[in-house]
């Protein structure tokens, strides 16, 4: 038997859920750390709020992972989860910006703090699964595509989050000052409207998509031989949970490979979402330190979401050429050259003389993001055990959160101590963690081009 090979459309479909994730995700990227700073967070404190992120992912991710791996009922194998993540997440969207209804009972910063950790949590419960799901359905010469057509979406629903409190304000006329330090009605809308379109989105998926039983995976051609060319023992034995730390122990040397590149730029990515909307204000807009009560601040967040948006747009896009591209010149070299360009991109903040030129930034990162919600994955998929794809995509996400947790840890200190409370010496650091990544691409073993080869 082999896997049915699926039109765009059945891909597209497949993988539309993201859409309504990555919107939800890319409304707390642009937007959380300027909500914790309306509710009384001081700029080198930020890192460490949003150090539960990471946490959340570190922990969740694996055990979702081996649990969608081993679960199948009538609902199928990943599609519960998908749901279960979607429903939890949209419960945080609706709360964290009106974390102050709860100031009688606890600080509005430390609810939205919680918020954010709930967010993070269930954003996890559903993603994992959905990257899981594109190794089960696709080919093993779809997979390319089929990561790709996952980062478009998650590029469009990423711009539609980024840009949607800007529209809110600058086309309806909705308010963006908050009065006595509450979060901005248009920042409460966006937040409202992100949770219905996550579980709308996601709805889409769980209707359109069919999963193969664990019994017809291991019928498929492709899997077989993808099984005989890793030569691992495929024997038949009850899966525990205790299981993960076995499989994190035996993980594929692809996977120790790309350990570092998923480092170095997540460590770059980490960086860039917490301290953007601060180093804007500052070097930009050339607003205080913890300026966060003011109209220009309030603005200065609002473009933030529009220039998210903007590499949010080029990623989409160019996720579509980096079939073609990986095809002439290989994944490898794709991923590293979009890296330097993301490095570049980051460093030029520095540099801009106004808002409007910090567009060409973005375009240089949306390139580099593209690379990064696709390349990786296609790379990985090759060489993980068909029955472990699950666990062992989890297990990969603790080298994206890995380097989050540390710069959460070090990066307010940096911010403080070295760089004197000037955030964007922040994106400057984020910059030349890219270039390293870019580096350490080159080590990296694609088994799917020996195995083609």
């Amino acid at each position: 038997m082999e896997k049915r090979k699926l039109s765009f459309w059945e891909i597209w479909n497949m993988s539309f859920g993201f859409l309504g994730i990555q919107m939800g995700f890319a409304l707390q990227n642009a937007n959380a750390s300027r909500i914790l700073q309306i509710f009384g967070a001081d700029v080198h404190e930020l890192s460490w709020f949003w150090i539960i992120a990471p946490l959340m992912g570190l922990i969740v991710q694996p055990i979702i992972g081996h649990y969608s791996d081993n679960t199948w009922g009538r609902f199928g194998r990943r599609k519960p989860f998908f749901l279960a993540g979607a429903l939890l997440a949209s419960i945080g969207l609706i709360l964290m910006p009106q974390a102050d209804i709860f100031i009688a009972i606890l600080p509005a910063l430390w609810v939205g703090a919680g918020m954010l950790m709930i967010m993070d949590a269930s954003f996890n419960i559903a993603m994992e699964p959905f990257r899981a799901l594109v190794g089960d359905n696709l080919r093993t010469d779809q997979r390319t595509l089929g990561f790709s057509v996952q980062t478009a979406l998650i590029g469009f629903g990423a711009v539609i989050g980024s840009w949607l409190p800007y529209v809110l304000t600058n086309w309806f006329g909705v308010s963006n000052s908050g009065e006595n330090g509450a979060v901005p009605l248009n920042l409460i809308i966006s937040f409202i409207l992100g949770a219905i379109i996550l579980v709308g989105s996601i709805l889409v998926t769980l209707f359109t998509t069919k999963e193969y039983s664990p019994e017809e995976l291991k019928k498929f051609e492709d899997e077989i031989a993808h099984q005989d060319a890793l030569s691992e023992d495929y024997e038949e034995k009850e899966s525990r949970l205790v299981d993960i730390f076995d499989d994190f122990k035996k993980m594929p040397e692809t996977m120790r490979q790309l350990s570092w590149v998923q480092f170095f730029s997540w460590f770059g990515l980490f960086g860039m979402w917490v301290f953007t909307t601060p180093a804007i204000a500052q070097h930009i807009y050339g607003l205080p330190v913890n300026d966060s009560s003011s109209a220009e601040f309030q603005s200065a967040g609002d473009w933030v979401g529009v220039i998210f948006g903007v590499y949010n747009l080029v990623s989409a896009l160019f996720a579509f050429t980096l079939p073609y591209i990986a095809k002439q010149i290989g994944r490898k070299r794709t991923h590293s050259i979009s890296l330097v360009i993301g490095g570049v991109g980051l460093i030029s903040m520095y540099f801009m003389p106004d808002k409007e030129s910090l567009i060409f930034s973005m375009i240089c990162i949306g390139i580099a993001w593209a690379s990064i919600l696709a390349m990786p994955y296609a790379i990985l998929a090759g060489s993980i055990q068909p029955k472990k794809m699950g666990v062992y995509m989890g297990i990969f996400n603790f080298f994206i959160v890995i380097p989050q947790i540390i710069n959460a840890l070090i990066g307010g200190l940096l911010v403080k101590y070295l760089y004197n409370d000037h955030a964007i010496f922040a994106l400057v650091t984020s910059g030349v963690s890219f270039l390293i990544a870019a580096a350490l691409v080159y080590k990296v073993k694609d088994v799917d081009d020996v195995v083609q080869n």
